[in-house]
């Protein structure tokens, strides 16, 4: 049979790596399919640059978008530029073309889903996006289709390579953050500039996107409450330890009381737990359903051949119906567009938490402390206090039992301002 020919946009780590699986694996791929899967047409912004990974001859390189989007013989594009203008550019010229997309740009889903959505339900195309979320971990198709009878009641992961790399290394090595980063910075873990990563945007990325396809609404990204990991340290790390956790930057989302809960931050886990031991740049995403109960999905979230492998699966998917009248249902949900959440406030969110004050060392400090959470409803389950002298200053750390955010943020700002505190409050919520 004819091959289907797609069109590739992005010819870095990932678009490299759909080329090599289809080169190594392409007659298993066939024969799963019916039908071969070959790039024609691969678009860059530097055709003079030198590739990781040679194509063949029939393989052409552009700079022209209409190379893709015009072609009759490309019946897919595949965006792998990443970015938010162009990208979406291209999607809506490829849908207005009647082409199906793949994308792994879960930036762009977050910020423009349903309008991208809504484009492709009008024109009857698909837009697949397994890529876009964990890397190689089929979490898309997973809350899409096998867990699709079920109600969700909540999900949890680490979804963010970078800082789950630097969080294990300041954990096993005692590194600070800064020389972690550099450490994940020269091994191609993190970028030049890995902001979206280390401030936790990159992981509210992916959980606006998984939310959608989880409870079939709309929860806008702005909404999310995101904490990044910047004010870890060793000394954060090492406290965690001696109370039995170990601190992961965790996406999460759950129903509490008819409503959605969301957020990222760093939260304390316990080791006994399986998120706690997922070191390196791995991903891991826990989805509790309420008729299959608690299931866990572990493995690479980057890289090229991991994060390669879920573009391919979407491309096979439109490829077994790409001459079918199949339309893919590509929210998961018959509703378009999917409806706004409810979303259940930030500051009534209820947890544990985990409070480092650095403060003088001197008389009334614990009275003063303790003053103020019971004044704010803040029980206290355990207090450590150090002689260690770290700068002006002595670590104050206290466990406490379940409080509201809204509570938390009081005890804060509170202490924050008496004149015995030497730096800010360090807090973080435990799992």
């Amino acid at each position: 049979m004819t091959p289907i020919k797609i069109g590739l946009a992005g010819f870095g780590t990932v678009g490299s790596g759909l080329a090599r699986i289809l080169d190594m694996n392409g007659d298993r791929i066939a024969r799963r399919v019916g039908r071969r899967i070959e790039i024609k047409t691969v678009l860059v912004r530097d055709l003079q640059k030198k590739r990781a990974f040679e194509t063949g001859p029939d393989v052409t390189f552009t700079d022209d978008p209409a190379r893709l989007i015009d072609d009759p013989e490309i019946s897919i594009v595949v965006e792998l530029m990443g970015g938010i203008g162009a990208a979406k550019t291209l999607i809506t010229d490829a849908f207005n073309a009647k082409k199906h997309v793949v994308t792994a740009n879960k930036h762009l889903l977050a910020e423009h889903g349903p309008e991208l959505f809504a484009l492709a339900a009008k024109r009857q195309c698909g837009l697949l996006f397994e890529a876009s979320c964990a890397g190689g971990i089929p979490i898309v198709q997973t809350l899409k289709e096998s867990l699709a009878g079920d109600e969700i009641v909540s999900m949890l992961g680490i979804m963010n390579g970078t800082a789950n790399y630097i969080l294990s290394e300041m954990t096993t090595k005692g590194l600070d953050f800064d020389t972690a980063l550099r450490e994940a910075q020269d091994l191609g873990y993190a970028e030049a500039d890995p902001t979206f990563d280390i401030e936790g945007m990159d992981t509210a990325h992916k959980l606006c996107v998984l939310i959608r396809l989880a409870y079939g609404v709309d929860f806008p990204l702005k909404d999310i409450p995101v904490q990044g990991i910047t004010s870890v340290t060793p000394q954060d790390i090492q406290f965690a330890r001696e109370f039995g956790y170990r601190i992961k930057l965790l996406a999460h989302v759950a129903q509490v009381n008819g409503k959605l809960e969301a957020g990222v931050h760093p939260a304390l886990v316990p080791y006994t737990y399986l998120l706690a031991r997922v070191g390196g740049n791995y991903n891991a995403v826990r989805v509790t359903g309420n008729a299959v109960g608690p299931i866990m999905l572990h493995g690479q979230g980057a890289g090229d051949l991991p994060t390669g492998s879920a573009v391919l699966a979407d491309i096979m998917h439109l490829a077994r119906h790409i001459n079918s009248n199949v339309v893919t249902n590509n929210t998961g949900f018959g509703s378009d567009p999917l409806p706004p959440a409810e979303i259940h406030p930030p500051e009534e969110t209820v947890s544990k938490y985990y409070f480092r004050f650095t403060v003088q060392d001197r008389t009334g400090v614990m009275a003063a402390i303790t003053k103020s959470m019971a004044t704010h409803g803040v029980s206290i389950a355990q207090a450590v206090q150090t002689g260690e002298v770290g700068g002006d200053g002595v670590p104050l750390v206290i466990v406490s039992h379940d409080t509201k955010a809204s509570a938390v943020e009081a005890v804060a700002r509170e202490i924050d301002a008496m004149d015995f505190t030497v730096e800010p409050c360090v807090k973080f919520r435990i799992l």
